[in-house]
């Protein structure tokens, strides 16, 4: 088969791979329908991350089984699935308490590279979940989203315990923060501030909900917040980007006994310790346990209530990999999808 290989920072070839194969009899192996490049991948691409090997790349992926191996039980050749970047077996302790991405069995999904025509998915059946019938391809860029940008908006908002009467502010206008702000809507939340510079994306957080928008970052996005919300700040924050500066507006535009859902991939976080100890806000996130949301995501979207697929603003050939991670780099793009 072939698939994205990242050899370097800004270094992503196309190129032949080896075919996945069974290696546990609990493992399934899908056919790419659509992958696409995350935010997160462009921690390694930018050189964020170290690179010091080549190393296949992508962990958001919707296809067809091909093959199981002999423990798989629900999932067959030929079903169209949705699964998460993190395999899960979705029964220990952990996985009931719904925390699929820390399960005790957890392997990351795209150690394998789902930015190619195969993908091998280990706890198949803990790990992907089946749409009711074969999907139309209008319908793919939305369940693909299902994967992981959805998911992690979802949790974020979750995490924030955003809700009926409540403002939730949106740090991040990436495709989870977008996400975020759909997330919001959908759990009820009255008021829904997306904070974001960027005209297009402005435009999106609007068509999923956000009532207000602002445009300034740090204390003057901070001073923004309060002046839409009595002084007080909002009742819940929703963090997608994961440095510092974004970490430390989140929980400052967030009120006392406010809740901060941080689903950005941190890098370089630290917390004042006095700071956070007198904001009196609620922390929580981390890897959204996206195999948590699935069912209910593939069932908003199949009954085309949800849209999430507008993230894509970028449609490339597989084999064009390198110009989708340049484009959303060089923000030319929100978030690519990739066609095998």
């Amino acid at each position: 088969m072939r698939g994205a290989v990242l050899h370097a920072p800004g270094d992503v070839r196309f190129e032949e791979r080896d075919d996945p194969k069974i290696l546990q009899p609990t493992d399934a192996i899908i056919r790419i329908s659509a992958t696409c490049v995350c935010g997160s991948d462009l921690w390694d691409y930018r050189g964020i991350n170290p690179v010091n090997q080549a190393t296949p790349m992508g962990h958001e992926y919707v296809g067809v089984v091909e093959e199981i191996g002999d423990d798989v039980t629900t999932i067959k050749p030929g079903q169209f699935v949705i699964g998460s970047f993190f395999a899960s077996d979705n029964t220990c302790p952990i996985c009931q308490a719904g925390y699929q991405s820390r399960c005790v069995h957890s392997e990351y999904v795209g150690a394998g590279g789902a930015q190619a025509e195969l993908l091998r998915v280990p706890l198949a059946d803990g790990t992907l979940v089946a749409t009711p019938d074969t999907p139309s391809v209008d319908l793919i860029p939305s369940l693909l989203a299902a994967s992981d940008v959805l998911g992690t908006g979802w949790y974020g908002a979750v995490a924030a315990e955003a809700g009926p009467g409540k403002t939730v502010a949106v740090v991040g206008d990436g495709a989870v923060g977008l996400l975020a702000v759909l997330a919001a809507k959908q759990l009820g939340a009255e008021q829904i501030i997306a904070m974001s510079r960027h005209e297009p994306r402005q435009k999106l957080a609007r068509e999923f909900g956000a009532t207000d928008i602002v445009t300034e970052r740090g204390d003057e996005g901070v001073a923004r917040i309060k002046d839409l919300t009595d002084g007080l700040g909002a009742h819940s924050v929703i963090e997608a980007v994961g440095t510092q500066e974004s970490m430390m507006q989140a929980i400052r535009s967030t009120r006392p006994g406010g809740h901060v859902g941080y689903v950005g991939v941190s890098h370089g976080v630290q917390l004042p310790g006095e700071e956070l100890f007198f904001s009196a806000t609620h922390l929580h996130g981390g890897p959204a346990p996206v195999r948590r949301f699935l069912p209910e995501m593939i069932d908003l979207i199949w009954q085309r209530r949800i849209d999430p697929g507008k993230v894509f603003d970028l449609t490339l050939p597989l084999d064009q990999a390198a110009e989708g991670y340049a484009a959303m780099d060089e923000r030319r793009a929100i978030k690519t999808l990739l066609q095998p």
